[in-house]
């Protein structure tokens, strides 16, 4: 194969993708049922996607009111600009939060979106994450993942979350 030709192997199909949706929303149900309002907050783009997800599906399967929280940070280079969350009338002091993201390699994004929260003085913040790489190299752990996946560094995971296609590839 040429360095012009990737591989792309698909790892999740859509349905495989609302199945783990639908399965992580029951584990932060079970995990948040006493909790009368839940934040989930997802990190741009798709993190964010993932999030209204797990919302809706969170809708269906229990009381909780679910508030959704749009997180936008620079992945490349986080302290560049600030973490900005919105919309801003979403208060997260003394309640659960869940940061969303579709990918959890090295946990980098994650840490930055992290201290931003830390500021605003949740009662708990756990994590959820749709594929998980284990590639730590912040101190960052997925509290909820749909799918552990084992690549190497050189590897890329592509997760589509839109309405015409959802899936994830290994590039």
């Amino acid at each position: 194969m040429t360095p012009q030709t990737q591989q792309h192997n698909l790892i999740l199909t859509k349905a495989q993708i609302e199945q783990k949706i639908i399965r992580m929303a029951y584990e932060i149900f079970e995990r948040n049922f006493e909790e009368q309002e839940l934040v989930l907050a997802g990190i741009h783009e798709n993190g964010y996607t993932l999030a209204s997800m797990l919302a809706s599906q969170l809708a269906s399967i229990s009381p909780i009111k679910v508030q959704l929280l749009h997180v936008h940070l620079n992945k490349a280079t986080p302290l560049d600009a600030p973490v900005s969350l919105g919309p801003d009338d979403t208060g997260i002091t003394n309640k659960a939060v869940v940061l969303v993201d579709d990918v959890l390699n090295t946990g980098k994004t994650l840490a930055y979106a992290l201290r931003s929260f830390l500021e605003l003085n949740p009662k708990k913040v756990e994590i959820a994450t749709l594929i998980d790489r284990h590639h730590p190299l912040y101190p960052v752990a997925a509290t909820y993942t749909g799918y552990s996946l084992a690549t190497t560094l050189k590897d890329h995971v592509e997760v589509a979350l839109t309405h015409e296609e959802t899936s994830a590839y290994l590039h």
